[in-house]
């Protein structure tokens, strides 16, 4: 069975992974981390001295517990010299053949909490909501494969987006009008995935990527 500390662990690296948790990053309280990981207060505490011990998080009294860079440094994945040329060329090669399969094999459920992505994303009025929903969205769709070893691959990519390089340049070139612009082609992502349409989820999910490319890398 999975200790308290082992499960907290396991949430930190999952928001790493699907871009929702980066250094700096506040956790929930602790009332809210007895309720989701169903554990004791007591447990959650000495859970969390745990890994403020290792510098995973630091706390402060009166404000939160907060995330360090240690506990990106801890997930195996993007080598932090990684430029963001360099994970554009990686998302287009690997990405629409991932939408292309979970149109293939996605389950209603896999479909659903798709939407539910692509709506919180629709909901977010800021540059950290859009970006969080972005990534998880994303996540969502390698998830719907069902092939643990893609998903594997699609992390090592995925923590790429909390290397500050990453973030610097996407909020330095994300506006109002381009988020609305991305929602747009991530529907266009989605409708194809609900239609069961292989290519035209991959074609759909190319010409996203290469939107966001041209945007962060200046080829527009």
């Amino acid at each position: 069975m999975q200790t308290v500390e082992q499960a907290l662990r396991a949430l930190v690296t999952e928001g790493t992974q699907d871009g929702s948790l980066r250094p700096g990053s506040k956790l929930p309280t602790e009332r809210a981390l007895v309720a989701r990981l169903a554990a004791p207060r007591s447990a959650v505490r000495r859970a969390l001295e745990v890994l403020e011990r290792d510098g995973v998080v630091i706390r402060h009294v009166g404000r939160g517990t907060f995330l360090t860079d240690v506990a990106v440094q801890q997930v195996d994945g993007a080598p932090a010299d990684t430029s963001p040329a360099e994970i554009m060329q990686v998302r287009l090669l690997l990405e629409p053949q991932v939408a292309a399969q979970a149109a293939r094999v996605a389950t209603q459920a896999d479909l659903d909490r798709i939407v539910e992505c692509l709506t919180g994303g629709a909901g977010a009025d800021d540059f950290d909501g859009f970006e969080a929903w972005d990534a998880k969205l994303h996540r969502a769709i390698a998830k719907a494969t069902h092939n643990g070893l893609l998903m594997n691959m699609f992390d090592v990519v995925n923590t790429a987006r909390a290397l500050p390089v990453w973030g610097s340049l996407k909020r330095r070139v994300s506006t109002p009008q381009r988020r609305r612009c991305y929602h747009d082609e991530h529907t266009a992502i989605v409708d194809a995935l609900r239609d069961r349409d292989p290519d035209g989820a991959a074609r759909a999910m190319r010409h996203h990527l290469e939107h966001v490319s041209d945007n962060l890398l200046g080829r527009h």
